[in-house]
């Protein structure tokens, strides 16, 4: 019955319409294609709206915000009883009677517009500002107000009173990209809504008649006027006494504003990237893309891509990390220290062996958000680093050879690929331990021919190696010769299958969560066994002996065991260091963003300097 009365007196109100105002005449055709959407249904266009992303470390504690509209939803049970009272006696006192309009305050409002030639006259229930707020325009002409009138009355059939109100509460503007009032209160006075006093209270709920005019960080004194204007009402309707209101005119409003927290730029520019990972992964992209044969289907999955992260930030989601915030702040400004001035650059990654989380990055001297950031994106050739992954465990998983196997250490060529050994040296027999803890360049290469191409690749391939291509399959690759090369992130990714034989992507992400605490996506615990027991035991062995007596000595570490590969690229155009402890593994980069020589800097072994601090 409601619903009939209501839509007679939506069409009831043409013909007055039209009587009041000879305007209304030109929007007649309009009407009528109102009046047969109405017939219809109406259908409320879909609602858009960005809510907050927020990352939390391993403690739990927020460090990273990224909105550009501040929004804190907050359920209606949650609003105090007087923040309710204040909207609707201040813009709708007959708010729980009407049924989406008020026929007398249109026909007001129409009297008064059709006199001054305009259209400034309001009018707007509660649920008609809603609307206006969240799918019209706020241009003033009858055909909007028109539109508004049908929304509003298809609106309350849709949803009760109290759900209208608590959409309204979280949807009215409160000027500076604030928007609700939980988001009003925790913005001007960093406080819950339930935790401000009735003039705090007061002040906010000012602000949204006119957010330009009572703006509280440009027009304070206006928004205070209004705020006691509102008191008054409150007074007037005895939701409080007039010595109430009296007194809370006089108490200070003083405002503490919200900053945007933005801690750890490093790590939290690289949980953005790896959200979008995981959602491609688990939205099962990954195999769109890796199926796609043109620049088209690639480029239309990847578009869907974006277009799922996009509604996923906008749904305001919690994404948890394994940051460590104390090691993180540590290693950033003991890795700085020791890059020191001038334009020497390093990255840095550091990874909980039980977890198989990223606990701490470092992208880069002097990094702010969302700058070139080494650690993922630096993709530089890693040198003798690389010859574990692709020669020496691919070596002892697939052949009977140990470390104490023998291997030549004299001149060798694969066709026209003819290495030199470090300084020019040649040696005759050693054993596959004394080439691997001196880096000898001819003796990987003769092991990486013994085995092949093909099969060094297999394992390569079972890591998350990004930038590797088909051309890369040369045995300049057992060097550490790539076309493009890798990253640190990749690098310390790969060396993780050390602590036990098994691999696991690294990850920051712990688990992505809705508005309501339920997970929407996290990383598989799953790991995929890479290595025999005797292969790791093998490769420990020979990353402990570089330490101890070979090109990796002075590195150091507070862990029973310690071990590491080290990596120099042609020309010394880059100093590459990864290895593992008990606890942590690691991999860590130094060159010039625009490659020359660190020659100078061999002895300096700056590398070794970050190793040592991230390890310990």
């Amino acid at each position: 019955m409601k619903q009939v009365v209501g839509f007679l007196l939506i069409l009831c109100s043409f013909p007055l319409l039209f009587l009041l105002g000879r305007e209304i005449w030109d929007e007649f055709d309009t009407v009528k294609a109102h009046e047969e959407q109405i017939q219809n249904q109406i259908q409320l266009p879909e609602l858009k709206s960005q809510l907050p992303v927020t990352m939390i470390d391993r403690n739990g504690q927020l460090f990273s915000e990224e909105y550009v509209e501040w929004r804190q939803p907050i359920k209606l049970e949650d609003v105090p009883e007087v923040v309710k009272q204040l909207y609707i006696l201040s813009e709708d006192k007959e708010f729980f009677d009407h049924i989406g309009f008020n026929l007398s305050a249109i026909t007001r409002a129409i009297v008064v517009n059709s006199s001054e030639q305009s259209a400034e006259q309001g009018g707007s229930t509660i649920t008609q500002q809603l609307v206006r707020m969240r799918y019209l325009s706020e241009e003033k002409t009858y055909e909007r107000k028109l539109t508004e009138i049908f929304y509003s009355y298809e609106l309350e059939q849709l949803y009760d009173k109290k759900e209208i109100l608590e959409m309204y509460l979280n949807e009215i503007y409160f000027s500076n990209q604030v928007y609700g009032i939980g988001a009003a209160a925790t913005y001007y006075f960093q406080k819950p809504l339930a935790q401000l006093t009735i003039p705090q209270m007061a002040f906010i709920a000012a602000i949204p008649n006119n957010p330009s005019l009572y703006d509280p960080l440009k027009n304070f004194e206006n928004t205070k006027a209004r705020q006691e204007r509102l008191l008054d009402i409150l007074a007037e309707h005895d939701v409080i006494s007039e010595d109430e209101a009296e007194d809370f005119k006089k108490e200070t409003i003083t405002l503490k504003l919200k900053r945007k927290i933005q801690k750890y730029p490093t790590y939290s520019t690289y949980v953005l990237e790896e959200l979008k990972s995981l959602v491609t992964q688990n939205e099962g992209f990954k195999e769109k893309l890796s199926n796609a044969t043109t620049i088209e289907e690639k480029q239309t999955i990847q578009g869907q891509i974006n277009q799922k992260i996009n509604e996923l930030f906008e749904s305001g989601i919690t994404i948890e990390t394994a940051l460590d915030p104390v090691k993180q702040a540590d290693d950033e400004k003991k890795i700085s220290a020791i890059l020191g001035a001038g334009s020497l650059q390093a990255s840095a990654v550091v990874v909980d062996n039980k977890t198989r989380e990223i606990i701490s990055l470092y992208g880069g001297k002097n990094y702010k958000k969302y700058d070139f950031h080494r650690a993922f994106q630096g993709v530089r050739q890693p040198g003798s680093a690389f010859k574990p992954l692709i020669v020496y465990a691919p070596l002892f998983e697939t052949t009977n050879y140990s470390p104490d196997s023998g291997v030549s250490g004299g001149h060798y060529c694969v066709g026209n690929f003819c290495p030199q050994n470090y300084g020019g040296g040649v040696y005759g027999n050693v054993s596959i331990r004394t080439a691997f803890k001196y880096s000898y360049n001819t003796s990987a290469l003769r092991l990486f021919h013994q085995i092949g191409v093909d099969k060094g690749f297999e394992y390569i391939g079972k890591f998350n190696f990004n930038s590797i291509v088909e051309q890369d399959k040369t045995y300049a690759a057992a060097l550490g010769g790539l076309t493009y090369g890798v990253t640190t992130m990749e690098m310390a990714d790969a060396y993780t299958s050390f602590i036990d034989g098994t691999y696991q992507q690294v990850h920051s992400i712990r688990a992505i969560k809705d508005l309501h605490g339920n997970t929407l996506y996290s990383w598989p615990q799953e790991r995929q066994a890479i290595w025999s027991e005797q292969t790791v035991t093998n490769i420990r062995s020979l990353l402990q002996d570089v330490i101890t007596g070979g090109t990796g000595r002075g590195i150091r570490a507070n862990s029973s065991y310690v071990g590491a590969k080290t990596g120099t690229t042609n020309d010394f155009r880059d100093f590459w260091l990864a290895g593992l402890t008990n606890e942590y593994t690691s991999a860590v980069w130094i060159g010039y963003d625009k490659p020359q020589s660190l020659q100078m800097l061999e002895d300096d072994k700056i590398h070794f300097a970050i190793f040592n601090t991230i390890m310990n």
